[in-house]
């Protein structure tokens, strides 16, 4: 048994001053304050004087770290960037795929499928690295016009057969899909999907409001890297931004990093999903924790520099890592660390339905991340592994 102590910790629904975090065989057994309790006799004690303890946060849109794609072959590239989000407090991540050639989508798929089995069946690891807990599907069932830079020539209207091809090459590890309601065959494969427990996500869309409603209606419940691809909010013509804003049912995610949005409308977005409907994610590539230079997403490459990912004068999703985007929703939107902390635990693991993530309370995995009042990553720990 381990005992953990610290200065404060939020479940993140709830702070506990002084509080007494007990964890066995990679679970918690109790959250308590050590006013109520005192310390097992024959607990291990990990004390962190002037610390807040969280849960691990969760990355559900992310393409690589470190050098790496999750699109890449290279066999070393997964558990490379897996080291590195544990040092920044991502515990769990959905790599994301992003649009290439069928046959890579297929090879990619198969690879990460089998990562995420291997992590689900595998017993406490020899080292400390984030968990895979399923594949994000970002592409090819996105709008033309709204596709970012995901290659214009592999973008594919949404059928039941090719969504097939895919469930079944991923070995039914797809959690999470992006996919723009307005194209042919959409509201077909929203329906499928959604009927299989995947959290169906509305972006890279130039969707009307109607469109992006009805698509609500038949089973997607959440919105992707919001604002950002999509048709912009228009007084008169709201479109698919105001269903995101608006509906209840719908979740939202953002890429606060105050380049792909100003900090203004990261405060706006906020205050229109509110801390229960929020959810941070990075869109990090390859070049996440990296110098400036050309790095590899999906079938293509990107130019970045001074924080910028860019490729065709677009920008090609972000160097941004999970606590620094904790730590600029307390800046951009004035919140305190708890508030925050919700966005990257709690809310991701509801959205895609974790039960014992994205939580400090009995019963839960043992992710924990030790934070300093600021929101600097002191320690990890990943299924109570990893002091």
């Amino acid at each position: 048994m381990i005992a953990f102590t610290a200065a404060a910790l939020f479940t993140p629904l709830e702070r506990i001053e002084q509080p007494l975090l007990l964890v066995e065989d990679g679970s918690i057994l109790e959250v308590t304050s050590r006013a109520h309790r005192e310390i097992p006799a024959n607990g291990r004690v990990a004390n962190f004087p002037g610390d807040t303890l969280v849960p691990g946060f969760i990355d559900m849109h992310i393409h690589g770290g470190a050098g790496h794609d999750v699109m890449e072959t290279n066999d070393g590239a997964l558990p490379a960037m897996e080291r590195f989000l544990a040092c920044r407090g991502v515990s769990s991540y959905f790599p994301t795929t992003v649009t290439a050639p069928v046959d890579m989508i297929l090879s990619s798929l198969d690879r990460l499928g089998h990562a995420v089995e291997t992590a689900e069946n595998s017993s406490q690891a020899a080292e400390l690295r984030a968990n895979p807990l399923g594949i994000h599907l970002e592409g090819p069932f996105i709008s033309h016009r709204r596709r970012g830079v995901h290659p214009a020539e592999n973008l594919l209207n949404p059928t039941p057969e090719m969504f097939e091809r895919f469930w079944e090459a991923s070995q039914g590890q797809i959690r999470v899909m992006t996919i723009a309601p307005e194209l042919p065959g959409a509201a077909e494969v929203i329906t499928e999907a959604a009927k299989r427990g995947v959290c169906v996500s509305l972006g890279h869309s130039d969707a009307t409001l109607a469109v992006a409603r009805d698509a609500v209606d038949a089973g997607a419940r959440h919105s992707t890297h919001t604002f950002n691809a999509m048709r912009p909010l228009d007084h008169r013509d709201p479109g698919i931004i105001a269903e995101v804003l608006t509906d209840a049912r719908v979740s939202a995610d953002i890429i606060a990093d105050g380049i792909h949005l100003d900090p203004t409308m990261v405060k706006l977005f906020l205050k229109a999903k509110g801390a229960e409907q929020a959810v941070l994610i990075t869109d990090a590539t390859s070049a996440t924790g990296m110098p400036d230079g050309s790095y590899p997403l999906g079938s293509s490459n990107m130019l970045v520099k001074a924080g910028r990912c860019m490729a065709d004068g677009r920008l090609a999703g972000s160097v941004l890592t999970m606590d620094a985007a904790v730590r600029n929703v307390m800046k951009f939107a004035e919140w305190e660390l708890q508030q925050a902390v919700r966005l990257a635990t709690l809310n991701p693991a509801r959205v895609t339905r974790l039960d014992t993530r994205g939580t400090l309370t009995p019963g839960a995995r043992a992710d924990i991340v030790v934070l300093s009042p600021s929101g600097e990553v002191k320690n990890t720990i990943i299924g109570g592994a990893g002091l």
